[in-house]
């Protein structure tokens, strides 16, 4: 780190305008059957078979592929507010299972969400501004593009905005850099998120400097 202190900027307090997770509605229906024919059937007629776990009973549920497909194609940590029977239930991503050829998901667990209840999830990581090291010819790398996190539901944003702007060639910004309100940051501490290093122009156009400072 140069002397500059580095700064995580989090949008995480009030004065900041807190940035939760982004919320979706979905419509789910109760699977009466819960065995793999019934879970076959499901998926010939472009459903998806799933559960919700975490609360006080288990729920087996089916949604529509293309409802789900568009949830999935968006890049962030969404709160799931699923609709099963009459009843909403407020979730997050658990996993998904996928066929190995075709990568069409074949099941999903949902966690719901219960208020106090700390719960783990991912979130994706996003810089902000431009590096002077980068100005100055480095190159930026970003070693993480999400972390895995553990919190309470009313903790968890919907992302971790890292501010780039002050790292100089050679600076890098480690897990244990990052703090969030309410959340620890499961990755190894050490392990850098995003860094600046010195690209081989850069390097030539030093020792090309050196030399004819030399000259001189």
């Amino acid at each position: 780190m140069t002397t500059a202190v580095l700064v995580v900027i989090l949008l995480f307090r009030k004065s900041l305008k807190i940035k939760y997770m982004k919320q979706v509605s979905l419509s789910g229906s109760p699977r009466e059957s819960v065995g793999r024919k019934g879970a076959a059937e499901l998926r010939r007629n472009g459903r998806i078979p799933g559960v919700i776990y975490g609360g006080s009973t288990q729920l087996p549920f089916s949604v529509s592929r293309n409802d789900w497909d568009k949830i999935v194609a968006r890049p962030d940590t969404l709160q799931i507010n699923i609709e099963v029977g009459g009843k909403t239930f407020s979730t997050i991503i658990q996993e998904m299972q996928q066929n190995p050829v075709t990568d069409m998901v074949t099941h999903i667990d949902l966690l719901e969400l219960i208020p106090g209840k700390v719960v783990k999830t991912t979130l994706p990581v996003r810089t902000m501004g431009v590096s002077e090291g980068v100005r100055s010819g480095g190159k930026l790398l970003i070693n993480y593009r999400k972390v895995r996190i553990s919190g309470k539901p009313e903790a968890i944003p919907d992302e971790i905005q890292v501010d780039i702007s002050e790292m100089k060639i050679g600076d890098m910004i480690r897990v244990r850099d990052i703090k969030i309100d309410g959340c620890k940051v499961l990755e190894a501490e050490a392990s850098a998120i995003v860094s600046v290093q010195v690209t081989r122009a850069a390097m030539a156009d030093a020792a090309a400097a050196a030399a004819a400072e030399k000259k001189k």
